[in-house]
């Protein structure tokens, strides 16, 4: 009976020493995330980063600012008033994200929990409709904010604290050919609808900066894919300074043929005016 307690022993240690090498196994696969805005010389920008076995596998940066409403009770103590906070995306908020081939998430909390911000990534191969070449691509196919109203530094006298989410409907953003990374300076703006009666909230990011797959060096963004905002604006800017050029070049040629026609007419022999002087030719 001894021997076989023994060996029952063993069989438990064998198990469990198996057991703490697959958790550290888990473990050095797990994917961890960092918030890397200190780096960032704009004070409103936020960059996250999310590394699986020690390589980058998503990165963002932006600036981020969320509008929304809630309801207070009104003077009279019986109607309700919707009130609006605009509630910024603070520095140092912590980060946890998933990577994978075709699928990725960034979740950003702050405030005790008390704000969590989902963006949802999905890569998907799509066929145009004219050359009927397929092509991949990325974007952004959900976005989702929970807040909770009785947060009291931007929620003042809340009607009903509690937590809310806000969630997009059918959403196809920030579309990206694959293995670039989405840049877009101007602002870009979603409206969420919130289980708070339906209520809307405005989501804005500007200064932007994604890429959530196929990233070949680390903390180092892919070739840039700008917005068609940032590429009308740069044709905005550019098109005066090519207009200018244009302009110039022509006063140039203009001056030049004139410069030579006058040189060849310097050239030319010069008949006399004085018709008497025909007579002595």
């Amino acid at each position: 009976m001894e021997v076989r307690g023994f060996r029952t022993m063993d069989s438990v240690r064998g198990v469990l020493c198996l057991l703490g090498t697959l958790t550290r196994l888990l473990v050095m696969a797990e994917q961890e995330s960092e918030n890397l805005s200190g780096l960032s010389t704009n004070p409103d920008k936020d960059i996250f980063a999310v590394r699986e076995n020690g390589t980058t596998c998503l990165m963002a940066e932006f600036a981020g600012k969320f509008v929304i409403p809630y309801d207070v009770l009104a003077l009279n103590g019986i109607d309700l008033i919707t009130e609006t906070v605009s509630v910024p995306l603070p520095r140092g908020a912590g980060v946890e994200g998933r990577c994978g081939p075709t699928e990725a998430e960034l979740h950003i909390f702050w405030a005790n929990n008390a704000y969590i911000f989902r963006l949802y990534f999905v890569k998907e191969t799509r066929r145009d409709k004219y050359t009927k070449k397929e092509s991949e691509i990325w974007k952004i196919n959900q976005v989702q904010l929970v807040y909770d109203t009785s947060e009291t530094t931007h929620f003042i006298n809340a009607y009903n604290p509690g937590k809310h989410t806000a969630n997009s409907h059918k959403l196809s953003a920030l579309v990206t050919p694959a293995g670039l990374s989405y840049v877009c300076t101007a602002q870009q703006t979603l409206t969420l609808l919130s289980t708070d009666h339906q209520k809307g909230v405005t989501v804005s990011l500007s200064d932007i900066q994604i890429q959530p797959f196929d990233i070949n060096s680390d903390f180092m963004f892919s070739e840039v894919y700008k917005c068609i905002t940032d590429q009308h604006e740069q044709l905005e800017e550019t098109l005066p300074l090519v207009l200018g050029l244009i302009l110039a070049l022509i006063i140039v040629l203009t001056l030049s043929i004139y410069h030579f026609h006058l040189k060849l007419t310097a050239q030319e022999p010069q008949l006399p005016r004085d018709r008497t002087m025909y007579k002595n030719m």
